[in-house]
């Protein structure tokens, strides 16, 4: 009874998140004395998965799954579960999977769990830690059912390397044009920049920069830290940044070694949305802003003084680093 793990590719290449789950599933493997089978979606490079220890690859390649669809990637991996007959399912927190855990946890007949930071603290009863109360706790949470999903919350547990010899098995689900019942028409990409579910570095920015006009600088200092950009939900509503951009509870949810919020005075549900990511900076004119009380550190000043200056001295570190 294997482990499986999904893990997320795009244009046949390997998310970030897809080493850490796969790095989570060796992780739950190793107790329950027993290997890893990972599913993977029209990706290239299978084989890199046996770094981080995975033994078999269940390799789908489906021209109608080049676009991730929630029902038939749901229908797909409870299928691949019959076949291995695995026991736990690994995904990670990504907006996809938030869509997709609940579709194949009811299929199943299974319990879901996510926003989990660490290996389980048992097997035998199956018991993880997650974030509670928009991450300003953590639970205990123990899973009774046969089958078990878990959410693995991003940037939380690492990629650990464990070489281990891996195998590439074609794998072709039963799918039918049922499962195909929502389709997406359009999908817009930002390309040739950091996106902010891979970033280790995410500078975000509000209403504090006045208008779109005002941007260039954000982007600048992205680029100076090699940062994927985000804004506040205000800001995607005026239609000055994407849609894509918007991050919080209500957004995309950010779990980045940095994040710099310029401009923001920190709503509830920005706060909660960002709040995993392990170091915080704020910049902003009012003392009194709620985002100074969650930062590690904050600036009290004017954006337009103060992010000029810090790129220019950014700078002048690489240019000294070189």
């Amino acid at each position: 009874m294997s482990v499986l793990v999904y893990t997320e590719s795009e244009n046949g290449k390997f998310k970030k998140n897809a080493f850490e789950v796969a790095s989570y599933a060796a992780a739950v493997a190793k107790q329950m004395d027993t290997s890893v089978t990972a599913i993977s979606f029209n990706a290239s490079e299978n084989e890199s998965l046996g770094t981080y220890g995975v033994s078999k690859v269940l390799n789908v390649s489906n021209e109608n799954l080049k676009t991730f669809n929630a029902k038939a990637f749901a229908n797909a991996i409870s299928e691949a579960v019959a076949k291995e007959s695995a026991s736990v399912i690994i995904v990670s927190s990504s907006t996809d999977t938030k869509f997709l855990a609940p579709l194949m946890s009811g299929k199943l007949q299974a319990g879901y769990v996510p926003n989990v930071v660490a290996a389980p603290e048992s097997t035998s009863p199956f018991t993880v830690k997650r974030t509670a109360f928009s991450n300003k706790g953590f639970a205990q949470t123990q899973i009774n059912s046969d089958i078990k999903v878990i959410g693995v919350s991003n940037n939380a547990f690492g990629a650990h390397e464990n070489a281990t010899a891996v195998s590439v098995e074609n794998f072709s689900p039963s799918l039918s044009d049922a499962d195909f019942t929502t389709k997406s028409i359009e999908v817009d990409k930002v390309v040739g920049k950091a996106t902010i579910a891979d970033a280790d570095i995410v500078v975000s920015a509000g209403r504090g920069l006045k208008g779109p006009e005002n941007w260039g600088m954000i982007e600048e200092l992205a680029d100076v830290l090699g940062a994927a950009t985000a804004c506040s939900k205000p800001v995607s509503d005026l239609g000055w940044r994407p849609h894509g951009e918007h991050v919080g509870q209500t957004g995309k949810p950010v779990a980045s070694n940095l994040y710099i919020a310029i401009g923001i005075s920190g709503a509830i549900q920005h706060l909660a949305g960002v709040s995993s990511s392990k170091v915080k900076v704020v910049i902003n004119t009012d003392p009194e802003a709620p985002f100074f009380k969650a930062a590690d550190y904050g600036i009290v000043g004017d954006a337009f003084e103060v992010v000029p200056q810090l790129i220019e001295k950014l700078k002048e570190f690489k240019a000294q680093n070189a």
